[in-house]
């Protein structure tokens, strides 16, 4: 569980991973796509919430017809 808390990632990051550019990755934090937290005016994005986040959209593109 501590693994899990402690594993953020910066929106750096979050391109990164993505293969996005920074507008689309604000996008997906500020609609809430993508659950994280601001302290200040830092994102903090849990990286679990990246992984949860890529098996949705694997999930959607792997039945189009659903």
């Amino acid at each position: 569980m501590t693994e899990d808390i402690t594993d953020i990632i910066s929106i750096d990051e979050l391109q990164e991973t993505l293969q996005v550019g920074k507008n689309r990755a604000y996008e997906l934090l500020n609609k809430q796509v993508i659950p994280a937290f601001r302290i200040g005016r830092c994102w903090k994005i849990p990286r679990r919430g990246v992984e949860e986040y890529i098996v949705r959209q694997a999930k959607l593109s792997a039945n189009p017809w659903k």
